[in-house]
């Protein structure tokens, strides 16, 4: 095996890492560009300092072969490399360290023998020395080899893939226990979480995987499943891995002891929870052979991202409703958000959703101030592509989409076998014997507007656009006057400007992303008062803005714009026939 030592100094945010290879064929080392499940070339290798190498006891020389890998010269004897890792990113997707916790993926972490993805590795993690980590825990999916009561010592993992695969928490985290469709889970919270209701948590998280393990007929088996949780003040997401997932929430998304309300927070929490579990199937098993074949150094590219991500996101709150964590009323307001977030992307009219699954790599994952005009999210459009495909194949068909994700699962997923490019959109075109092809193709390389409220209509839901009745109005119920005018830019919290809309009254006056705006009409303006400066204003009149733009003091004439109906209510239609009603019922349970 390949013999890794990992050490931890928090003061130091650094890990220092020893790697032998005791085969004398390893010459090659190289470092993962990306990890899985995050669609962004990182360069992890960019953290690593202080890189040697021995041969024995004899130091040999490096060659830099690109900013990944290296080589060393060949000869007779184990290989020793010995460096360190900075690690400050507290997101899921590299490594952190400082006296409160540590997490890292061994993508981070761990260079690969070239020739040895297959070997197995033997992983040594030392508990920290440093005396505010007395009472760390550590938890991680990686087989225990030899560990003490608190987690600290030897793990093996069967090859690298597994390795890389297997993020590590360690702190004075919570742990909740539960178990769900036969297999045990376990949640860590790490960091300042106050005191949640563990067994509301434990509750809830267990309804959501017992009914998503049902539903793939309670596969796959494993010792355990882990939720690894970081809590913030106002952090949010995911990292999907094959046997646990990595979190980071908002330390008001937690649920309070007494308080038996579901909270908006707390249903966001709940949906990320659902999600990521998800991913347990659609992407880490059910897995687009682009992806499986990748070696992480360079891009893959598919146009089918929109499948594992946007499905995931369509099922992430239904599976909610079919827990019994929210109602159907609730769930409709969480799907006229997501579609109000789209109606209010002027790029859902330009870039489609198979464009935007190739083009994550410089899109979704590299934002700017101009997105909402040049890109369109394939998680939200997705996520109403595959509701509009459920409920065609309701309608029209005597399938639904579970059918199609339980195909997909006990075709390619339960054999971890690669899906080929559009292997979705051929299992429901196979299921149903329906002709899909036009579907498919104004879906995915359309860019036509969805027909939500037809469809919804025959399925005993009202849809319908509205003006939203506040700058925070994000779609769903929401009783309110509305708007009378919009300037189409949004603000960040120190008054700069996040976004400018295309064809807007803030982009005709030469506003842009970065611009500090100063005043409106006269008056100073904050991001506190900016939406009552605008709702003093009366749309077709003429009034003057004034801003920074670097040092420059900038000033135009501005004529606010009419308030657009861009904000989705759903409602159960009252009015809905018997065959609507039926419809209803096997889909939303009311």
């Amino acid at each position: 095996p390949v013999a890794v030592a990992i050490k931890a100094h928090p003061h130091a945010h650094c890990f220092t890492v020893s790697l032998v290879v005791e085969d004398t064929a390893a010459t090659v080392f190289r470092l993962p560009a990306w990890i899985r499940g995050s669609y962004l070339v990182r360069d992890f290798a960019k953290h690593v300092s202080g890189l040697k190498a021995w041969r024995g006891d004899a130091a040999v020389a490096l060659t830099r072969l690109d900013k990944s890998s290296f080589s060393v010269p060949a000869g007779i004897g184990a290989i020793r490399l010995e460096y360190s890792v900075y690690a400050f990113d507290e997101s899921v997707r590299k490594a952190y360290l400082d006296t409160r916790r540590g997490f890292f993926n061994f993508s981070s972490l761990v260079y690969l023998p070239l020739g040895f993805e297959r070997a197995s590795f033997a992983v040594n993690i030392a508990r920290p020395e440093a005396d505010e980590c007395l009472g760390w825990q550590l938890a991680t999916a990686l087989r225990p080899l030899a560990v003490d009561a608190a987690g600290f010592g030897r793990y093996a993992a069967p090859n690298y893939e597994t390795l890389i695969d297997s993020p590590v928490e360690m702190a004075a985290f919570r742990r909740i226990d539960f178990a769900a469709g036969g297999l045990p889970h376990t949640l860590t919270l790490s960091g300042r979480c106050g005191e949640p209701d563990e067994a509301r948590l434990a509750a809830d998280l267990a309804k959501i995987c017992t009914v998503q393990r049902s539903f793939f007929g309670n596969e796959p088996a494993m010792p355990r499943y882990w939720f690894l949780t970081n809590v913030t003040a106002a952090s949010y997401g995911g990292l999907e891995h094959r046997e646990s997932t990595a979190l980071v929430c908002a330390r008001n998304d937690l649920p309070r002891v007494g308080d038996a309300r579901t909270s908006k927070e707390y249903r966001t929490l709940l949906g990320l929870v659902s999600h990521e579990y998800f991913h347990l199937w659609n992407v880490k098993r059910i897995t687009p052979r682009a992806f499986a074949g990748s070696d992480l150094t360079s891009p893959a590219y598919t146009r089918d991202l929109w499948h594992y991500e946007g499905v995931t996101s369509y099922y992430d709150d239904l599976f909610l409703l079919r827990a019994g964590l929210i109602d159907a009323p609730s769930y409709l307001d969480l799907l006229a958000e997501a579609a109000t977030r789209l109606q209010r992307t002027p790029a859902r009219l330009l870039h489609s959703l198979a464009d935007a699954s190739f083009e994550t790599w410089i899109k979704y994952y590299q934002p700017d101030e101009n997105s909402p005009n040049a890109s369109t999210n394939y998680y939200v459009k997705g996520a109403l592509v595959a509701l509009l495909l459920d409920l065609k194949l309701r309608a029209e068909s005597s399938i639904s989409l579970d059918a199609v994700m339980q195909s997909l699962w006990a075709n390619y997923g339960r054999h971890d076998e690669p899906a080929p490019e559009g292997a979705l959109a051929a299992t429901a075109a196979s299921l149903s014997s329906l002709d899909l092809d036009a579907f498919f193709a104004a879906a995915l390389e359309g860019t036509e507007e969805l027909a939500l409220a037809t469809a919804l209509l025959e399925f005993g839901v009202k849809a319908s656009l509205r003006v939203a009745n506040s700058e925070k109005d994000a779609g769903g119920r929401n009783a309110g006057r509305s708007l009378r005018c919009t300037l189409g830019l949004k603000l960040k919290g120190d008054g700069s400007v996040a976004q400018v809309l295309h064809r807007s009254a803030a982009q005709k006056a030469g506003l842009a992303g970065g611009d500090k705006l100063l005043a409106v009409d006269g008056f100073k303006v904050t991001e506190s008062s900016f939406e009552r400066r605008c709702e003093a204003l009366t749309a077709g009149q003429e009034i003057e803005v004034l801003w920074f733009r670097g040092d420059e003091l900038m000033r135009a004439m501005l004529t606010p714009d009419v308030a657009p109906c861009d904000t989705w209510t759903l409602e159960l239609n009252e009015s809905a026939n018997a065959q609507q009603l039926v419809r209803r019922k096997a889909w939303l349970g009311v």
